[in-house]
């Protein structure tokens, strides 16, 4: 383009000329598309991997905190895909699969005593997960850097990378890809949102041209120590945006802990799982809860070996299990026949006529026992069969009294909290992988 010189350029303005550019590009047009009126009834199918949370083409996150079960998690996904069963209470639609597990924080050694340890707890045989099972690790020389960004380069995606690796799973045909953790995958800025943008989109497109699930393992921020939520997540939320299914994992809280009776030492053994964003799957109102059991490699000389953790579904205990309506009843007449306080502390607390009803111990040491008669009281107290009354003790002071509200009704079952899981293959956690917190 030629410059035209400022004094001609002041020179048009004065004898009102127009102002023009050569060789100036032409107008960009813009056509908008019309909507093409179809058959509802011959849409594509949504093709679901994994339960409802892992779906082909399109990207999901799995978000906790550090040593909150992430890895153990995904290989038994994992392992449930390749052998095709139901081992964790998923689902996977239309048979095995081929799975690509890539970490990029652990070396092959502590992922094979992952895998084989699932692998003995569920009796998985090599024949089973053969030609569909593979996993790549970082610190055994297969790094992972999909982008990388620089103040004089800005955000570069690492083209030869991406197009290697969508070859390799289309040839390989892998219907998931996990890679933990994300943050290692890439080394942009991760507060930056237009860059991490960018990233994810670039791993949706690995799994739409590779017709796979593209899942991507992520760490909490530290202002999400407590309760953790997708938003949570730490850096940009671009991703979460980006996600289609965004799994958030907590460890059983203290709270939880004494709600089911469990022992403080063992509450670490239980973490929960929701989908925090899966606008893809119906809703639910209930985690799926897991418990990390302990199996033995034995491959050690003078003891066992070592001790790896596996996941395995668990479901909370159901206080109204084996409850009837006479149970109800039989309680009820016992405090018809005494005066009981609500306050846990009393002497003459109401958790005691349950207690002996129900076979139970309501010493306060007994905390599975202790739990369970709270959780009864709880609903019978809600459903109005017992009810709260506040009146004087002996000594004139206020207290509150629990009383026989409406009598139960001989042959009807009392109100259940849930449906007890027994956490073997096929009965864990129920489609869809959501869901949301207790």
């Amino acid at each position: 383009m030629t410059a035209i010189p400022l004094h001609q350029r002041f020179e048009q303005i004065e004898q009102n000329e127009p102002f023009s550019a050569p060789n100036l590009p032409a107008p960009l047009k813009i056509t908008a598309t019309p909507y093409q009126w179809c058959d509802p009834s011959q849409i594509k199918l949504r093709e679901w991997v994994y339960g409802r949370s892992i779906q082909r083409g399109h990207l999901r996150a799995v978000v906790a905190q550090g040593g909150a079960g992430k890895t153990i998690l995904s290989v038994g996904e994992a392992l449930c895909m390749a052998t095709g069963r139901n081992l964790l209470g998923q689902t996977v639609p239309g048979g095995p699969k081929r799975v690509w597990l890539w970490n990029l924080e652990d070396d092959g050694d502590e992922l094979a005593r992952i895998v084989q340890a699932a692998c003995l707890h569920w009796d998985i045989a090599p024949e089973h997960i053969r030609d569909r099972l593979f996993i790549d690790s970082a610190l055994d020389g297969a790094p992972l850097k999909l982008a990388s960004s620089t103040n004089a380069a800005g955000l570069v995606i690492n083209r030869p990378l991406v197009e290697a690796l969508t070859d390799e799973m289309k040839g390989r045909e892998i219907d998931y890809l996990h890679v933990d953790p994300f943050v290692s995958s890439h080394s942009a800025n991760e507060s930056d949102n237009m860059e991490i943008d960018a990233i994810a989109k670039e791993w949706a497109m690995v799994a739409k041209k590779s017709e796979a699930g593209v899942g991507l393992a992520h760490h909490i921020s530290k202002a999400g120590a407590g309760e953790a939520t997708a938003m949570h997540a730490r850096g940009a939320v671009a991703l979460i945006n980006a996600c289609r299914s965004v799994l958030v994992l907590n460890r059983m809280s203290d709270e939880e802990a004494k709600r089911y009776g469990i022992e403080d030492e063992r509450r670490r053994r239980f973490f929960r799982v929701y989908d925090d964003k899966n606008n893809r799957a119906p809703p639910s109102d209930k985690s799926d809860w897991y418990q990390m059991a302990s199996v033995s490699l034995g491959n050690g000389i003078n003891d066992d070996g070592d001790n790896m953790g596996v996941v395995v579904p668990w479901s909370p205990p159901d206080a109204f299990d084996g409850v009837t309506a006479d149970h109800l009843y039989r309680v009820q007449c016992l405090v018809s026949e005494g005066t009981w306080r609500a306050d846990v502390q009393a002497s003459a607390w109401v958790g005691k006529p349950v207690a002996q009803i129900m076979g139970l111990s309501s010493e306060a040491d007994v905390k599975a026992d202790r739990a369970r008669i709270n959780m009864l009281l709880r609903t019978w107290i809600g459903t109005g069969a017992l009810v709260k009354t506040e009146g004087k003790d002996s000594k004139s002071m206020s207290r509150t009294f629990v009383e026989v509200g409406e009598w139960a009704v001989q042959g009807v079952p009392p109100t259940s909290q849930g449906v007890v899981r027994k956490g073997v293959e096929g009965e864990g956690p129920a489609i869809p992988h959501h869901t949301s917190p207790l």
